[in-house]
């Protein structure tokens, strides 16, 4: 072995490198057990433990360097969310309402076909780019220019602009207003309080992703990420002189609704009489009564035909009078849109002053014990363009603090010296009344003016907790989002379910190594099994050394990833080891065996390990999330299982050769196993297309009939884990959960019958801030009568609730369509890499036949059987990584097959085609039970003991090496040679 200095060179540095960083960790956890034993005797467990955390924060943890705690998390081996808790979210600017902006809200008739025509487009493609081809769609001879030649715009689009001109400035603007919001989140994040949160923009798009561990209150997440800080100061009416308008509006809707009914009376009694004849009234009348339940607002009873409008407000009054104020009254939150719905209606805007604007109180008042109330608040227009006298702007500096009064929290702020002129002003005109604060189109608080404030210092009020009022000044100070940021994507795990993941994937972890470990010593004797496992714990050791050196996180499925890998790193001694038996049958010494063994399998590893790493680098290009903490493990497992199984072991095996040390290849029961096989698999190859077109055919039929049960990342949705104390029945909790979403949602059983998979498409396109919190409520009190009684939305959200997921519908497009040119680019990327290796098609053709029949007949598979096992079989991003990783091991077993037949075809020339096939694929056998028997025992205990979340994933996996397996024995090489045989014929001819 040449170059054996700089192999040991590079071993041991790696060794060292690896030990460094993981010295972090260790470190780390040594400082959290003495925290958590510090605060085990305390009532407030969780606090005393944060406190000795943040207490050590800068002292000195690892004295050999010097480095400090907060120094030394920094760098230990990141967690992902799915094993710790916490949140991921995907964020999307909303550039279509930054163009809305630049065009001073123009009211074209083509520039609004066109915002709606690009707004329906799908995928994350930049906004502007839709935008410009929806415009000339619309209207392919009108100009850009004379829609953003405004002030916002000026000295950049000017009427001699070209369309091109405008769409480039466009897309700075919005390149720039992302940019913006990416730093202004950043900054929101940085003072929310959480150990190492990650922000990133996603390139090319205006997506930024934000991963908070260890968060408990999403709500409070949510409101802090889409909150645009658009603060305002607004005067307001007192409910006093707008009573009579109500009353009025209250008087004018029930004879409105009442027209409605006699004209549906009506036109039923019509219908009635003219289709006597017909014997179809009870269709008609079916649509009728539908009819009248839409178009009467529900009038269902006699107070509601009365009162339409203060059936569902509450007027704020007290002793029968109005009570002093600006608060109208009061709408459950069910009952705010139709609100909403009646003061927009002509008839009855028009009996109101028309400087009157109505919004709503950001949260229930005090005295609402179940949180359902909320405040209907009039403000007063008092300048010409109807917009705020004054708004965020003129705030400099603004920080939470604590009244004068019991201690409530509250903020002060600070203006700049104009908006410090405009608030004197505002509060003189305004003494005894009250002023509304409004941030993102909800009231906060509505001081009364006691006197005129000048100096521009003030404090916004509203009953607030720290918490909420440590947000409040954090968005404020950190300024206005150019744009409003929606979230499209979210995923919330909880630390519970976290810790269980963790757990299961260390059970299946230990187990499948554990068997693994057994099995080399068993099938390759003591000595050689033992340096099999040595480069087997080297590998382990470099890819946890490797991890923690690039920072990159550890998820779940990276822990299937690392398993996955360790199965597939028997591989490279497989082949070895059984070329080194081949060499010793022949008659050759053990030294001179050993050193051709390695020679002669160097080029099967390699191949076999660049196409299993093609398809990882292909997961990681057009995966996220979880998905790219697999494809991280897999590839960089590749990469040290290479090294460790070509370098390590014959570093091991040289020096026990010079210290005379026995070295034994086989055991009794293997010495012999799968020799003098003369299996015809060319001869069988008819029989085998007849079962696999039998199986693909089943798998089509079924994708025909049955289909497939599409996760929530391809079709978007909502799903949310949630765990109770008893079994209960899916059934009734679907029944319960449709009373409160209209429709009855997906509901499964997941694991134990105690815990339940819910989804549901429910609001998922409406973009409103507030949707995603109005879901968990109306989830939680669906799901109430199956909890323990007394449990809050509080508990539900700490305690019962597991896990949810959120996938907008762009976003679901996007997943979809890059599953599908992940997979094309795996195929045609291997089919090259095979084309070059191997220099004929016909190989190249037959490895990508057997990986799209490996591929359909295992999607056919989960078509079969989806809802008839108990556990998860959805296509989801983890079905196409382990589609992906099918491809990537099929591939391997057929270039392991093709890399013999192509040594054979040189040293036998002469031979017929067919008998060197055989010869191959019987003399590969070996190679190929052991490396397939070796990944199965890794797969088989992470699907009994790797947990829920990634049972179907690993149970793809399990199906697709079996049929790859025999794919690569009965197909891949069978193909190429019936291509082979054709190209001879016609050469012939």
């Amino acid at each position: 072995m040449q170059n054996k200095g700089a192999i040991r060179f590079i071993a041991i540095a790696l060794a060292l490198v690896s030990l460094y960083q993981l010295s972090f960790t260790y470190v780390t956890r040594r400082v959290e057990k003495q925290a958590r034993e510090y605060a085990t005797d305390s009532v407030f467990h969780s606090k005393k433990y944060e406190h000795y955390l943040d207490s050590m924060s800068q002292e000195k943890v690892y004295p050999l360097f010097g480095f400090n705690y907060k120094y030394c998390k920094e760098r230990e081996i990141n967690l992902g969310l799915d094993l710790k808790g916490g949140m991921f979210v995907k964020l999307e600017v909303s550039v279509a309402d930054l163009i809305r902006v630049l065009s001073n809200n123009s009211q074209d008739s083509s520039f609004v076909k066109a915002m709606k025509l690009a707004q329906q487009m799908p995928g994350s493609e930049h906004f502007v780019d839709k935008f410009g081809r929806a415009f000339k769609q619309v209207a392919p001879n009108a100009r850009l220019a004379s829609i953003f030649s405004t002030p916002e715009l000026k000295g950049k689009v000017t009427f001699d602009s070209s369309d091109d001109d405008v769409l480039q400035v466009l897309r700075e603007e919005a390149d720039n207003a992302i940019d913006n919001s990416f730093n202004i989140l950043r900054n929101r994040i940085d003072k929310f309080g959480v150990a190492q949160p990650n922000i990133q923009r996603l390139e090319n798009s205006g997506l930024i992703v934000i991963e908070l561990p260890g968060i408990k209150e999403p709500e409070r997440v949510r409101k802090l990420l889409q909150g645009t800080a658009n603060l305002e100061f607004w005067e307001t009416y007192e409910l006093s002189e707008i009573l009579d308008n109500f009353v009025a509006a209250n008087k004018t809707l029930a004879e409105i609704n009442k027209a409605k009914v006699e004209a549906v009376e009506s036109d039923k009694q019509q219908v009635e009489e003219e289709t006597k004849a017909e014997n179809s009234e009870d269709e008609l009348l079916s649509k009728l009564k539908e009819t009248e339940k839409e178009d009467t607002l529900q009038a269902t009873t006699d107070m509601a035909k009365e009162y339409p409008l203060f059936s569902i407000l509450q007027l704020n009054l007290y002793n029968n009078q109005p009570a002093p104020g600006p608060v109208v009254g009061y709408s459950h939150f069910k009952d705010t849109a139709k609100v909403n719905q009646i003061l927009k209606m002509p008839k009855i805007k028009a009996l109101f002053p028309p400087d009157v604007k109505f919004r709503w109180g950001v949260k229930p008042p005090k005295w609402d014990e179940k949180k359902v109330m909320y405040e209907l608040v009039a403000l007063k227009i008092t300048t010409r363009d109807g917009s705020a006298p004054l708004d965020g702007g003129a705030i400099s500096d603004a920080r939470e603090a604590f009244g004068d009064q019991k201690g409530s929290a509250e903020v002060d702020m600070e203006m700049n010296a104009e908006g410090a002129r405009i608030w004197a002003r505002m509060t003189g005109d305004n003494i005894g009344r009250c002023i509304a604060i409004v941030l993102d189109n909800y009231v906060y608080s509505y001081p009364r003016v006691q006197t005129e404030i000048r100096g521009g210092r003030s404090q916004i009020t509203g009953d607030f907790t720290v918490e909420e009022a440590k947000d409040l000044a954090n968005v404020l100070k950190s300024g206005k989002l150019p744009a409003p940021a929606r979230i499209v994507e979210e995923q919330l795990v909880g630390p519970s379910l976290g810790k269980e993941a963790i757990n299961a994937g260390l059970r299946s972890f230990i187990a499948s190594f554990i068997i693994v470990l057994i099995f080399m010593v068993f099938y390759y004797s003591r000595s050689a099994g033992l340096v099999a496992d040595f480069a087997l714990l080297a590998n382990l050791f470099f890819i946890m050394g490797v991890l923690a050196s690039f920072g990159a996180t550890l998820t779940l499925p990276g822990i299937a990833g690392i398993v996955l890998t360790m199965g597939m790193a028997v591989d490279a001694n497989v082949l070895i080891f059984e070329r080194i038996r081949e060499e010793i049958r022949a008659g050759k010494g053990l030294s001179l065996a050993v050193k051709d063994g390695y020679k002669n399998a160097l080029s099967a590893i390699i191949d076999g390990n660049v196409t299993t790493f093609l398809t990882g680098v292909i997961l990681y290009l057009f995966g996220s999330g979880p998905i790219r903490g697999f494809a991280t493990t897999l590839m960089i497992g590749i990469a040290t299982s290479m090294f460790s199984g070509i370098f390590i072991t014959r570093l091991v095996l040289l020096w026990m050769e010079k210290k005379n040390l026995p070295l034994i290849f086989s055991t009794k029961i293997s010495k012999n196993a799968f020799q003098g096989l003369k299996i015809d698999f060319i001869g069988l190859r008819k029989k085998a297309y007849v079962i696999s077109s039998i199986l693909i055919l089943g798998a089509i039929i079924s994708l025909a009939i049955r289909g497939l049960n599409p996760g929530i990342d391809f079709i978007g949705g909502r799903s949310y884990i949630v765990r109770f104390s008893d079994n209960v029945s899916t059934v009734d909790v679907s029944k319960s959960l449709k009373t409160y979403l209209g429709e009855a949602p997906e509901v499964k059983t997941i694991g134990n019958a105690n815990q339940v998979k819910i989804t549901t498409k429910y609001k998922i396109d409406v973009n409103d801030e507030n949707v995603d919190n109005e879901v968990d409520s109306l989830i939680y009190l669906g799901v109430k009568p199956f909890m323990d009684e007394g449990a809050t939305f509080n508990d539900f959200q700490r305690i019962y609730k597991q896990s949810s997921i959120k996938v907008g519908p762009t976003i679901a497009h996007d997943i979809k369509r890059d599953a599908y040119i992940a997979i094309f680019f795996a195929l045609i990327v291997i089919f090259i890499y095979i084309l070059i290796r191997f220099r004929y098609w016909s190989y190249s053709a037959g490895g990508v036949v057997a990986l799209f029949h490996d591929s359909i007949i295992t999607i056919g598979m989960f078509s079969v059987l989806y809802h008839r096992v108990p556990f998860n079989m959805e296509i989801d991003q983890s079905f196409i990584a382990a589609i992906l990783t099918i491809i990537g091991y099929s591939i391997n077993d057929s270039v392991i097959i093709f890399d013999r037949i192509r040594e054979y075809i040189g040293l036998h020339p002469k031979r017929d085609r067919k008998e060197n096939m055989n010869n191959a694929i019987n003399d590969t056998l070996s190679r190929t039970f052991s490396t397939s028997f070796s990944t199965l025992v890794v797969l088989i205990p992470m699907f009994f003991f790797g947990g829920e979340v990634i049972r179907g994933f690993v149970f793809a996996l399990i199906v697709g090496i079996l049929i790859g397996t025999y794919s690569s024995v009965f197909v891949s090489a069978p193909v190429a040679y019936d291509l082979e045989k054709n190209r001879d014929k016609k050469k012939k001819k």
